[in-house]
């Protein structure tokens, strides 16, 4: 048990009480005297060897004083002895003593109950039902030192002496790591920015996707700042007391204004800044209550009180919207997962202490994991060195690396399963079919991975990955994810005449994107650019209560009509890409079957008879709205790459062509669409971006 929390808490005082209580009465009790039998008192009484005798009442008790000690069987019992007597015996010993009549005299005594024995027991039940009480509570509240304390802050303030983590400590999100140097500057130089009117900010709200590394920054600036920094999650204001969430914001920002400049970083603020009166219950009177102080804390600062808010979310779509306000989080910072030079500045910071092979390129792996975000990386480096380990192995190598990756996207492998071999030929074909459609279409990614071993919960899968970073996908693209994913389905008709269900999730996931294409992303002539559906404000009644459906059943019905329509002719183009190539197919099996796995170089191998699939036709979403013949503008750098080379350096800016479908580059994926960053297994292609998207099965048995 700790020794500190030992000593504040109550059962230390209750034992010292206890012992004291004892050591008075013993002091303050009658010299113990040796007791002998009835006969044997009596004898003394009847020899005339007692010179003093005290009768007891109530006890029953005879004291005795003799002239020499008394011996009885070689034990000596001294000169002061005692014996009991019963009731019925009491005239006969009273007889004894007055006949004896003891030189000293013989007297009687009635014992009365002294007033402070009387008080102990009185006050004693109390003591130990406070003592009791005392600790139960002092366990509820984490120490005897918290006890009663309900209201008083738990955050924790980072001391000098714990490890430091600096800026040089983040990679990948240089935009957000900008934006919390200047509060630094701030914190530091007051008068530099005060000078141009220029105020400091109240609070930054860093939100992003899961694991991007947003505690890792406010863990930097408490390292840069140099100035107290507070640390707290929002869990820690919610408690099952009415007001007592309050009375912590209100002790916490007390701290933090008196020991100012000071920074407050409030980790997972969304659970105690939800949106106020949300859900079937209308609100939460604590939470509420909490928020309610927050928002009064943040907008009283005094001018020139440099304390600042840092606080981080995943969720800023359910924040109430007074805590999202100029004035309170004057500045919210999105922090994504990092781009190519970002991936591969974060795996360099991760390396360090781990020792890598000569021949692995950190940028190869940056390459082959678009999507992954902060902790995704770390996670494959730590995958490899325990893989490395495992093996009895010193160094990193890529094929650590590449399982490592191979484990983060898919799971484990399951080298236990046995599988017969009908089966794994079904596999085979249906791996095959997804990637012989991939390498056929002309928009897709490419194939980059085909194995039939199983993985997690996949009997197999097939990887794509894309060249570069996208963050918008074209209406094309979206068609070759609806054909490639139908792919493993169309083989197993073709060539077994009987699908199986390892189909389900494709199918699942080939239905999700063509409903999103009609539905959210305008893509269906028949009807228009129009979103259809809406989510209900209320973020908390579930994610199925909280749909709306804001059109008619007959619309209903064309939009079934139309999912239906575009996953029936990405079935067709599947299925023409795979007759067209069935001699190709068969290869690949057969490879499949010898090697398991096949990399990109083999597949290229395998996939040159294959000619890629000719340009669709223009879509229009209404035939009476012609496109331009006219192409899109040439910056000066593409005008003087489209001249050639010229003699001497070309002036003007170099820009990035075009997206292709107009999108510019700084668009994201509307409405979560379905861009294919990361290394998609076959059973994903309408998944987001992210390694966290790649199943490639279900429950029954999906390849």
């Amino acid at each position: 048990m700790n020794l500190k929390r030992l000593v504040r808490g109550p059962i230390l005082w209750i034992v010292l009480a206890v012992v004291l209580l004892w050591v008075g009465a013993s002091t303050l009790a009658t010299p113990s005297v040796q007791r002998i039998d009835t006969s044997d008192g009596l004898a003394l009484l009847a020899d005339g060897k007692v010179t003093q005798a005290k009768v007891t009442e109530g006890d029953q008790r005879v004291d005795l004083t003799l002239s020499k000690d008394f011996v009885k069987d070689e034990d000596n019992y001294g000169t002061s002895v005692q014996f009991y007597y019963v009731v019925p015996q009491g005239p006969d010993v009273i007889a004894a003593i007055a006949k004896a009549d003891p030189k000293d005299g013989y007297t009687s005594e009635v014992p009365q109950t002294s007033w402070w024995t009387s008080l102990l027991g009185l006050v004693l039940p109390f003591v130990i039902i406070l003592g009791v009480f005392w600790f139960l509570m002092s366990n509820m509240q984490g120490g005897g030192s918290r006890v009663m304390s309900f209201g008083k802050s738990r955050a924790k303030l980072v001391s000098k002496e714990s490890p430091q983590v600096t800026f040089a400590d983040v990679a990948g999100v240089d935009e957000a790591l900008e934006e919390l140097q200047e509060i630094k500057e701030f914190l530091s130089e007051p008068a530099k920015f005060q000078a141009v009117g220029a105020k400091i900010p109240k609070g930054v709200l860093l939100y992003g996707p899961p694991g991007t590394g947003k505690t890792l920054l406010a863990r930097a600036v408490a390292g840069e700042a140099g100035v107290p920094f507070y640390s707290i999650s929002g869990s820690d204001f919610v408690e099952m007391f009415v007001g007592v969430g309050a009375s912590r914001v209100r002790d916490l920002f007390q701290q933090a204004k008196e020991n100012s400049p000071a920074i407050i970083f409030v980790d997972e603020i969304d659970a105690v800044g939800r949106h106020r009166g949300a859900g079937l219950g209308g609100g939460h009177d604590e939470r509420e209550q909490t928020l309610n102080q927050m928002l009064v804390e943040m907008d009283g600062f005094d001018v020139k009180t440099n304390v600042i808010l840092i606080a981080a979310t995943n969720r800023p779509d359910i924040l109430d919207p007074a805590l999202l306000r100029p004035g309170r989080f004057d500045r919210q910072v999105a922090v994504d997962p990092p781009d190519l030079k970002g991936r591969e500045r974060i795996l360099r910071v991760h390396a360090q202490g781990k020792p890598m092979a000569p021949g692995v390129d950190l940028t190869t792996v940056a390459r082959r994991t678009p999507g992954f975000t902060g902790a995704d990386l770390a996670n494959v480096l730590n995958e490899a060195a325990l893989l490395t380990a495992r093996q009895n192995g010193s160094i990193i190598d890529d094929h650590a690396l590449d399982e490592a990756i191979d484990r983060v996207v898919a799971g484990p492998q399951k080298r236990t399963r046995v599988m017969n071999p009908k089966e794994v030929k079904i596999t085979a074909y249906h791996e095959g079919g997804h990637a012989l459609v991939a390498a056929a279409l002309r928009y897709t990614d490419p194939v980059t991975k085909v194995t039939i071993l199983p993985r997690g919960r996949a009997l197999g899968y097939t990887m794509v990955m894309p060249t570069e970073d996208k963050y918008s996908t074209t209406r094309n693209e979206l068609l070759d994810q609806l054909a490639y994913a139908m792919g493993g389905r169309v083989a197993e008709e073709l060539v077994f005449h009987d699908p199986t269900t390892g189909a389900s999730n494709d199918i699942e996931k080939a239905t999700g994107t063509a409903r999103r294409m009609v539905t959210q992303f305008g893509m269906s002539t028949r009807l228009g650019a129009i979103h259809l559906g809406q989510q209900s404000s209320e973020m908390f009644l579930g994610r199925d209560v909280g749909h709306q459906r804001d059109y008619s059943e007959d619309v209903a019905a064309s939009i079934d009509l139309e999912v239906r329509a575009l996953v029936e002719r990405a079935h067709t183009e599947a299925w023409e890409i795979l007759v067209e190539y069935r001699d190709v197919l068969d290869a690949l099996v057969l490879e499949l079957l010898e090697k398991e796995t096949l990399n990109q170089e083999q597949l290229a191998t395998i996939f040159a008879p294959i000619t890629k699939r000719p340009p669709r036709e223009v879509w229009l979403s209404n035939d009476d709205r012609g496109v331009s013949d006219r192409p899109p503008v040439l910056t000066p750098a593409e005008r003087a790459a489209a001249e050639g080379p010229k003699d001497g350096p070309t002036d003007g800016p170099v820009d990035a062509p075009a997206a292709s479908n107009g999108t510019p580059a700084s668009v994201g994926p509307v409405g979560g669409a379905l861009v294919e960053q990361a290394s998609h297994v076959s059973d994903t292609p309408a998944e987001p971006a992210g390694p966290t998207s790649q199943e490639a099965t279900d429950g029954d048995g999906s390849h």
